[in-house]
């Protein structure tokens, strides 16, 4: 037994060190061809490609994910105060419109898609909601006769869509000529550095493992990154302020999130999978276009740049979107506010849709069963 427990250690731990390494190689080609976000998309599409060919065995550990989420969550935290937590009220109105916009556009994707795919219409609406991918796939879960396997698969694709896509969309002609520099509302341009950290980061780090450990056990949605933005958001806005972080620890902390996303994906485990890759696309582009055209709205109505608009209301998940708006300069308070504000809508507003929708599924396949019986 110990033999054997050996052995698949040292094969972990050989897995292990195949992915860093590929990943490294990806971050490295991606910066040193100037590619937007490089230490995220490179070592996502390295290890994405990578673990596509056969007998090749990647893993990436949870937590190395999860401290990666912690440092991003930390210095997201930093960003918040007074000012732009005012603003965050001011935009609560726009926050509700525009979420149920996009929900709707969701419901109406389900709806056409369930109709081609053949993938039923509980599954189809579950797949097409933006919500965090760890907490939709608990909540389908729990909800008998949706498919769990095609939900991931959606949610996944539109994930690695939005954070290879958005980056290249922003550094497009479509955001450069409308968009504003938004660095002066986040820190001054002086770069950090490391000497800087000490001492005061071992506390915020006490306070930033705690604060997600506590949001991991209440089931707070993407507990090691929501937990220590809320923990040092709060700290700040009583006075006491975290170091900002430099930038060869936050492009480490990008290394740790990208590769975990890039392992994601396993096309493998579907039935049908190039029709299914089809949908999962054809959905996450949809998404993409609607949330770019409702970004040129709310900029229309708020002193923000196009590239804050998008990253606030783009379909990824809140942490990526998060990152991405760190390496544009763009107001990651306000992208952080919406994001937060459209998981908390989905998680209070879907779940009883899901709920009517599955009811009202289970009766129709009842009339059916009951047609066909009589005939």
């Amino acid at each position: 037994m110990k033999k054997w427990d050996l052995n698949d250690a040292r094969s972990k731990t050989i897995q292990f060190s195949a992915a860093l390494l590929t990943a490294f190689i990806g971050g490295s080609l991606f910066s040193l061809i100037r590619l937007p976000i490089p230490w995220l998309l490179g070592p996502m599409a390295a290890l994405l490609i990578a673990s596509r060919f056969k007998n090749v065995k990647l893993i990436w550990p949870v937590s190395m994910r999860n401290t990666g989420l912690i440092i991003v969550g930390y210095s997201i935290g930093i960003s918040f105060t007074k000012s732009s937590l005012s603003d965050m009220i001011s935009h609560l109105p726009s926050m509700l419109i525009l979420t149920t916009l996009i929900v709707l556009v969701c419901v109406c994707t389900a709806f056409v898609m369930s109709k081609y795919s053949g993938i039923d219409y509980p599954t189809s609406l579950t797949s097409s909601i933006p919500g965090g991918l760890s907490q939709i796939v608990v909540f389908a879960e729990e909800m008998k006769g949706i498919d769990i396997t095609t939900v991931t698969f959606f949610h996944v694709t539109r994930v690695i869509m939005v954070v290879f896509l958005v980056p290249f969309l922003i550094f497009s002609p479509i955001f450069a000529a409308k968009s504003t520099n938004d660095s002066s509302k986040i820190m001054d341009n002086v770069i950090p550095e490391w000497s800087d950290l000490f001492p005061l980061i071992f506390l915020f780090a006490l306070i930033c493992f705690l604060a997600a450990r506590i949001g991991k056990i209440s089931k707070l949605p993407a507990p090691y990154f929501l937990g220590p933005v809320i923990a040092v958001a709060a700290v700040g806005l009583f006075g006491l302020q975290g170091p900002p972080l430099p930038p060869s620890l936050l492009d480490i902390s990008q290394f740790m999130v990208g590769g975990y996303i890039g392992l994601l994906l396993k096309p493998e485990q579907l039935d049908n999978k190039r029709q299914t890759l089809f949908f999962a696309l054809m959905n996450g582009l949809i998404l993409i276009c609607a949330t770019m055209f409702f970004s040129f709205l709310l900029t229309h109505y708020y002193d923000l740049s196009t590239i804050t608009g998008f990253l606030s209301l783009a379909p990824g998940g809140m942490d990526q979107m998060g990152i991405i708006a760190q390496e544009v300069n763009a107001d990651v308070s306000t992208v952080t506010s919406y994001q937060l504000f459209r998981m908390a809508f989905i998680y209070a507003a879907v779940p009883p849709l899901l709920r009517l929708v599955l009811k009202l599924s289970l009766r129709k396949k009842d009339k059916n069963s009951n047609v066909k019986t009589k005939c």
